[in-house]
């Protein structure tokens, strides 16, 4: 290696940092992890599992004062306990009869736009992002003149609940903002799942997603953005899934992909 090159060296390593949450590059003692890094990785551990079984309370995740601004309130799915929500995703996927009438009796039907709050795989996630996503989203909505349905939360959520939600509600875009499984990186990356005319029998092919909403990632603001022109153009072409793409340029950013919590 040069001089000029072993000079640069900590400025290209800060660099290549700055570009993701991930661990890169770092320092070790001999053939082991320096012991700050032992213990942050044991805090993101620690952070990961409390964020993937914490249970959702939405005032105090999300704040009394915004749950009272929209009107949320909580159904559950088939899950009946976190840890049935764990060892059977099925269940997460269809809403308790109870649910279904508390749906229909509050949410208007038939609207352009359903916004729904999903707790998923991290509690932590919904906490951290929804509370200012949540009013971008609506600023960006307002503009369009969209019919918009009242939004609700759901517990032990998947997103294979986005097709009962289309059918009890026939909206023609759901949009379900959901936890996304944790990881050493980050426990507060929140996942926007979509769909036009979800029905009984999609999958993920039918959907599309965007994904890494959180601080280092995609940023609220461009999330909330993205959430609505992904909608306008599901309305306009009267389609979701792998046969619509989004009509911007995506950076290449690694920060930027992502898989997102999975059904």
């Amino acid at each position: 290696m040069s001089d000029a090159l072993q000079r640069g060296w900590p400025d290209l390593i800060a660099k290549i940092r700055a570009r993701t949450p991930a661990r890169v590059l770092v320092d070790r003692v001999g053939e082991a992890y320096r012991t700050t890094t032992q213990l942050e990785l044991r805090h993101a551990h620690a952070a990961a599992r409390d964020a993937v079984r914490t249970e959702l309370g939405l005032e105090r995740d999300l704040g009394s004062d915004f749950v009272k601004r929209w009107s949320l309130f909580e159904v559950s799915t088939l899950a009946k306990t976190k840890d049935e929500y764990l060892l059977r995703p099925d269940l997460g996927r269809r809403f308790d009869e109870a649910a279904k009438q508390q749906i229909q009796a509050r949410c208007t039907e038939a609207t352009d736009l359903q916004i729904v709050i999903g707790d998923g795989l991290s509690v932590t996630a919904v906490a951290a992002q929804v509370p200012r996503l949540l009013p971008l989203i609506f600023a960006e909505v307002q503009a369009r003149n969209w019919k918009v349905g009242e939004p609700f939360a759901v517990r032990y959520c998947r997103v294979g609940v986005i097709n009962d939600i289309g059918e009890l509600l026939r909206p023609k875009v759901v949009v379900l903002l959901i936890g996304e499984r944790p990881g050493l990186a980050t426990a507060e990356s929140l996942s926007a799942y979509m769909a036009y005319r979800p029905k009984n029998g999609d999958h993920d092919a039918n959907r599309n997603l965007i994904s890494n909403i959180h601080q280092r990632g995609v940023k609220v603001e461009e999330a909330a953005r993205r959430i609505v022109n992904l909608a306008a153009l599901m309305m306009r072409k009267q389609i979701s899934g792998i046969r619509l793409k989004e009509q911007r340029l995506l950076a290449a950013n690694p920060r930027h992909a992502g898989s997102g919590e999975r059904e």
